[in-house]
């Protein structure tokens, strides 16, 4: 595995590229811009949260984030590297710290302990800190006037989901994040054929280390999708074998009275079941009191979800195939069924307030929040975001059981702020 010392392995892809590529080596480095942020997150905690026994109330956590962006050109070869250096400071590393077998708490760290190259070096680990850096983007791409190929570590998105997305099943976005600027990458190879008609065809193969660090097909991923156009309807066609999963996939988009309509079906073949899951949206912008407004209303149903709405220890057990996709970052839902509805308001052209709401159907709780985002100098971007948990003792947004009596890992209202410089 490559870990620790960026400048030589950089260095070393620079002169395999230009290799290729034919161009100097001194000519090769350039550097395109990155930028820096600093992230502040508040969450209160409700008294019968278990959380509270394991850190402060409210949860408090300081976290910054620079990225440097590179890239070097030739004629029909080119490379990207993204450099990250990483500050995560406060509660919710000691929390993980103290609580790591609780699955349904997400490590706040990146780790490539399951990606095939290791681009991650942690330079400082204590109980409430930790600083790391390491590489998200390094990659060689190869084009030609109809094929493209790209191998190294690189991000897509697939699908047709704008909130829910069950076909991008690399390293998806939660519903709720605030900050979706960047997908975190994976180490893979990417390839696309462009067709004369306009379609095309992508393919992809990630590799990826087991538990114990060897290279196995069983936890790899080998996806083709085909893109296509039907008059004013596009379609999407997807069979992938993800982990030991077969999964196939349709979606599509279409243009009805000046709104979107898109939606993803796909079934997943598990070594123990089939799973059918569902995302369908309508789109449409407008003007309101003089301001432009885009409105998102979205259905989900994640066949691996709780049917009933229960999520005690001992439910959520007996359906491996949900913890193991929310283990993996694949899923952030835990029901059945979902409504999701988004506004995103132009205060102005240099302010945008987004409302969203959450709405688990099979539990009847409910996620509420308000983002805002504002450009309030060239180059720099406050961002903002209140949300607000509704919900019943045992639901999924009230408060899960925590397999303690009287005790919940429920979380109450919380507050993001984020300033970045882009340079």
């Amino acid at each position: 595995m490559i870990k620790g010392y960026y400048p030589a392995l950089s260095r070393a892809v620079v002169i395999l590229l230009c290799g290729f590529s034919g161009i100097a080596i001194a000519d090769a480095p350039r550097f395109s811009g990155g930028h820096a942020k600093y992230q502040l997150r508040s969450i209160q905690l409700p008294e019968q949260s278990l959380i509270r026994d394991f850190t402060t109330n409210p949860m408090f956590d300081h976290n910054g984030e620079t990225r440097l962006k590179f890239d070097w050109q030739g004629e029909r070869v080119s490379l990207q590297a993204d450099y990250q250096l990483i500050s995560l400071q406060g509660d919710s590393v000691s929390l993980f710290n103290h609580l790591p077998g609780q699955v349904l708490l997400p490590n706040p760290q990146i780790q490539d302990d399951h990606r095939y190259f290791n681009l991650t070096h942690v330079l400082s680990d204590q109980d409430d800190g930790v600083l790391l850096h390491r590489l998200d983007r390094l990659s060689i791409d190869f084009s030609s006037d109809r094929v493209v190929g790209r191998v190294g570590r690189q991000a897509i998105s697939w699908g047709n989901g704008l909130i829910y997305t069950p076909m991008d099943i690399l390293n998806p976005f939660d519903p709720a994040a605030v900050d979706k600027e960047y997908k975190t990458g994976d180490d893979m190879a990417y390839g696309q054929f462009l067709l004369d008609n306009g379609d095309d065809l992508q393919g992809v193969w990630v590799a990826r280390r087991d538990l114990s660090g060897s290279l196995t097909h069983a936890v790899t991923s080998t996806a083709a999708k085909y893109h296509g156009f039907v008059s004013e309807f596009e379609y999407d066609l997807l069979i992938a074998e993800h982990y030991d999963d077969l999964i196939l996939g349709l979606g599509g988009l279409l243009n009805v009275g000046g709104a979107i309509i898109r939606g993803d079906f796909t079934l997943t073949e598990t070594p123990t079941q089939t799973v059918p899951s569902l995302v369908a949206n309508y789109s449409y912008s407008w003007v309101a009191n003089g301001h432009n407004v885009s409105g998102i209303l979205e259905y989900f149903y994640n066949g691996f979800g709780q049917q009933d709405g229960q999520y005690t220890r001992e439910a959520l057990a007996e359906n491996g195939d949900l913890l193991k996709r929310y283990a993996r970052g694949e899923l952030f839902t835990l029901g059945r069924q979902y409504i999701a509805a988004s506004a995103m308001v132009e205060i102005s052209p240099l302010w945008l307030l987004t409302p969203n709401v959450f709405f688990n159907i099979s539990d009847h709780s409910v996620f509420v929040q308000l983002v805002s985002s504002y450009d309030f100098k060239q180059n720099w971007q406050f961002l903002t975001a209140l949300g607000v948990p509704v919900g019943a003792s045992g639901s999924q947004f009230g408060g899960i059981d925590a397999g303690v009596d009287g005790k919940t890992l429920a979380t109450g209202p919380s507050l993001f702020m984020q300033l970045a410089w882009y340079f």
